[in-house]
């Protein structure tokens, strides 16, 4: 790198830090070339500047997918099974209420419900899941789904996206959990999904969602064979919607995981790559206020390290999560270790309910809870009858309050 290319970087830095919008071709030549520890400073800056109360947040949830029968297909997918295979499974409304009414007792504030494009489910299947959700269990929040399932149940029940954002919206979803994106770029999308609708299209309905004040969350899962360039004009696409709408509340990368699936770990991140990503996406995208770290898929460790780059919040306490699992994501963590891996990063850590309130902030590490319960655990919780009864016979559910 010449002398003229480290003071172009350098300034660069310097102007995103400030707060400067930077091009989609700036983003990419400080993902490339912008060393290690500068792009961290000017990071960790923009996110000092917004959040000068240096709260990292967590949250505590539970995924619930409600079937792994799947028409899509995609390539990434280790978690779905399709129609009329011997091991596709879908829960009755009874046993994804039981699984809340657990969420719940563990100290839960929010539910993922999220599954395969199941041939049969349309709008009507999840109006009635959600209505029962919420009339059971007021106090969750519904942060779920994503454009794909929208696409997919609009057309199994004949109607427009907006008449299906309207009606599971009405029936009590809350927000968009981003599901769906991968990537939105045209080339790696079709080879990854070629089923899916496009990057294009899931950024329509996500904007519809906005206009009808659903908010939601973007996401990227990287790693999938996309170019360097590729990982930036996704992170374009998503930028150009929320000028338009403000509806995007967080950005969410994560890396795809190689086991049980077609793409067989060919074309993984490296953890340098994500971790050069999550301060790219700070600097790059002033007009969303909250960036999320990854320990599910890329471990704790650098998890932690995402809290020197720019990130604010370090995801969820995922009672329940398969989908990723499926696919060789074993890391598991519990209430006190994501705590203690904020504090221990120099930041002060809060539970967070979906809409970023603070629930309760830990700043005295005398008050911190002492009870190891709340963990999170995978894969084995989406087998019928599942749950911590069975797959954690050690855990013991106890009285929230």
């Amino acid at each position: 790198m010449s002398d003229d290319t480290g003071r172009d970087i350098s300034d660069l830095l310097q102007h995103a830090a400030d707060g400067g919008r930077i091009s989609p071709g700036e983003a990419l030549l400080l993902y490339t070339d912008a060393p290690f520890h500068e792009l961290g400073e000017a990071a960790d800056a923009v996110r000092r500047r917004r959040y000068p109360d240096n709260i990292a947040t967590y949250l505590i949830d539970r995924n619930i997918n409600y079937t792994n029968v799947c028409v899509t297909a995609c390539k990434f997918c280790a978690f779905y099974r399709a129609p009329k295979h011997a091991e596709g499974w879908s829960h009755d409304t009874e046993e994804i209420l039981r699984r809340c009414g657990e969420a719940v007792t563990l100290g839960a504030t929010q539910i993922m419900l999220q599954g395969g494009h199941h041939p049969d489910y349309g709008v009507e299947y999840y109006e009635s899941t959600f209505k029962a959700i919420k009339d059971n269990y007021p106090q969750l929040a519904l942060h779920s789904l994503g454009a794909s399932e929208v696409a997919h149940m609009a057309k199994v029940s004949g109607v427009t996206v907006e008449e299906a954002i309207s009606r599971i919206h009405a029936a009590g979803l809350d927000s968009f959990a981003g599901a769906g994106a991968e990537i939105l770029v045209a080339r790696p999308r079709t080879v990854i999904a070629p089923l899916k609708e496009s990057g294009e299209r899931w950024l329509e309905i996500m904007e519809t969602a906005h206009g009808l004040g659903v908010e939601s969350t973007a996401t990227f899962m990287m790693g999938t064979g996309e170019t360097n360039a590729e990982r930036i004009e996704h992170l374009r696409m998503i930028r150009d919607v929320q000028d338009r709408t403000g509806g995007f509340r967080s950005f969410i990368p994560w890396t795809y995981q190689p086991e049980n699936n077609h793409l067989k770990g060919r074309t993984q991140a490296t953890s340098l790559e994500y971790l050069r990503l999550v301060a790219v996406a700070r600097l790059f995208f002033d007009n969303v206020a909250h960036l999320q770290g990854s320990w599910l898929t890329t471990g704790k460790d650098v998890g932690q390290l995402t809290m020197h780059l720019g990130a604010d919040d370090l995801g969820s306490v995922m009672l329940e999560e398969n989908v990723v699992s499926s696919a060789g994501a074993k890391h598991r963590s519990n209430r006190m270790e994501l705590i203690e891996l904020i504090r221990t990063a120099g930041r002060i850590p809060a539970q967070r309910v979906t809409r970023d309130r603070h629930l309760v902030v830990h700043d005295d590490p005398a008050n911190d809870p002492v009870d190891d319960h709340v963990v999170s655990h995978f894969a084995s919780t989406a087998l019928p009858g599942g749950g911590l009864a069975k797959s954690h016979p050690e855990l013991k559910l106890i009285d929230a309050s």
